[in-house]
């Protein structure tokens, strides 16, 4: 028999292989509650235009209640044959109310409908994840300034470079994903117009009342060319951008904690919340959650890269294709929350090691660019020189096998005469990072400064989202 729902000009069922190849209730389900919205919505406006007997409207949005009621219980039955989640609401509509239900498709199609449906899906999960990503930048706020004065290396090509602190270096990653929750709410605005009423591709000759739909669901306005409507997935594409060079800042973090809990580095360690074990060697404790955050970045990248080949090569309007932007955006998305969540947890959880953190910061002649900056300072040295000067006396101290530091005053005097004892005091780690006090930079009474700033600035976030 040949689908009921559709298939008035066939007369046999699909192949089992087609209705393999074609059934997306395996995944779309989760358009389950937007589906449903959109539903209330066009009916309210069916029966507003007088398109639909009110009767009729006040029957279907009863229906579409149970229905909704029926799927949070776990009581609905998804089924593959009606091939999408529009159809098995639907067809549970008609089954609870009658025919009645065949009135709720009238001036729309499956390709306006689902369209409406992922962007209200995408726009839940942006905001969901603001949320997420807000508590983890204050999470990193909280901890930078408990460490703001803490000294550890700052490295260049994964070599010890400068002197910095800890709560410096949590505070760039506040930065980064300060710019990622910008990203999503750039893309958040541009996706919030309302598709719906687009039909399949070309509008509908019946009076309907798009303006009306597009503010009962929230959105700015209604999209503005039809084809456009029906076959734009860049609000997907945008979301998923986002969330790809989120989940890579996620993931460059997630590398450095697995770094700092190496026994080599020792900067901090994990407790048992977030680290495994091993099944053969009872010492180990893996960084476990660290090292997923980093691998699912793959995934999330992967998703972009997916829907963008998808889209590639389509012409206007809608194509089947088109059915495969929604479960690698439903997993990028998803895992990119629970990558947000196991990093805020770590961020929590965290304990630097301060003294070893403190050590390896002066270790690598870290300060020899303290002691080029001193030379430029105090005897006028053009830098370049300055810098021909420190690095003869790197080479005197690594000769020795000791830090600059330890290099005595004629030893110094001996590369560069005019040096005084007054050097010795930017040689040290602490006075390294107390001198860094240009803007941005890592002394601790900056990093302070910038700590209270993101704390006041994230406060009114999250009291404009509690309040939205």
């Amino acid at each position: 028999m040949s689908n009921k729902m559709w298939g008035g000009r066939f007369e046999s069922a699909p192949d089992a292989i087609m209705e393999e190849i074609n059934a997306s209730i395996g995944f779309d389900y989760k358009l389950a509650a937007q589906d449903i919205a959109g539903s209330k919505a066009h009916v309210a406006m069916l029966a507003q235009q007088g398109i639909v007997a009110q009767e009729d409207a006040a029957a279907i949005a009863k229906g579409l209640d149970e229905v909704a009621g029926e799927i949070e219980s776990g009581t609905f039955t998804f089924s593959r044959a009606l091939e999408d989640i529009h159809m098995n609401v639907e067809s549970r509509l008609a089954a609870l109310i009658g025919p009645t239900a065949g009135r709720l498709h009238t001036a729309r199609s499956r390709n306006d409908q689902v369209a409406v449906d992922f962007r209200l899906w995408v726009r839940d999960t942006i905001d969901a994840l603001d949320r997420q990503l807000l508590g983890l930048q204050q999470a990193l706020v909280d901890k930078a300034q408990a460490y703001a004065g803490a000294v550890m290396p700052g490295f260049t090509h994964l070599q010890s470079a400068q002197p910095v602190t800890f709560g410096h270096h949590l505070l760039a990653y506040v930065e980064m994903l300060g710019r990622d929750r910008s990203r999503l709410r750039d893309a958040r605005a541009r996706l919030n117009e309302c598709p719906l009423g687009a039909a399949a591709l070309a509008g509908t000759s019946f009076p309907i009342d798009r303006h009306m739909t597009a503010k009962a669901l929230g959105f700015d306005r209604p999209t503005a060319n039809s084809l456009d409507s029906v076959s734009d997935r860049d609000f997907a594409l945008e979301t998923l951008s986002a969330a790809a060079i989120c989940a890579v800042h996620l993931s460059r973090f997630a590398e450095e904690i697995v770094l700092w809990a190496t026994p080599q580095f020792g900067f901090a360690r994990l407790s048992d919340k977030f680290t495994t074990g091993s099944s053969i060697m009872p010492q180990k404790r893996n960084p476990d959650a660290a090292e997923l955050v980093r691998g699912k970045a793959g995934r999330i990248i992967g998703a972009l890269n997916g829907l963008l080949i998808v889209m590639k090569g389509l012409p206007l309007t809608y194509s089947k294709d088109m059915q495969e932007d929604k479960e690698g955006a439903f997993d990028s998305l998803q895992n990119l929350s629970l990558c947000v969540a196991a990093m805020t947890g770590m961020v929590k959880d965290i304990a630097p090691d301060l003294k070893r953190m403190k050590a390896a910061a002066g270790s690598g002649y870290a300060t020899a660019t303290d002691l080029a900056d001193w030379l430029v300072r105090e005897l006028n040295l053009p830098f370049r020189e300055a810098h021909h000067v420190t690095g003869r006396l790197v080479g005197a101290a690594s000769a020795r096998k000791v830090g600059l530091e330890k290099l005595t005053l004629e030893e110094m005097q001996a590369v560069e005469p005019r040096i005084t004892p007054a050097v010795y005091a930017v040689l040290g780690v602490d006075n390294s990072v107390k001198s860094r006090v240009s803007y941005g930079g890592t002394a601790p009474a900056n990093v302070r400064a910038q700590a209270r700033a993101w704390a006041k600035k994230l406060a009114k976030d999250a009291a404009r989202v509690a309040g939205a």
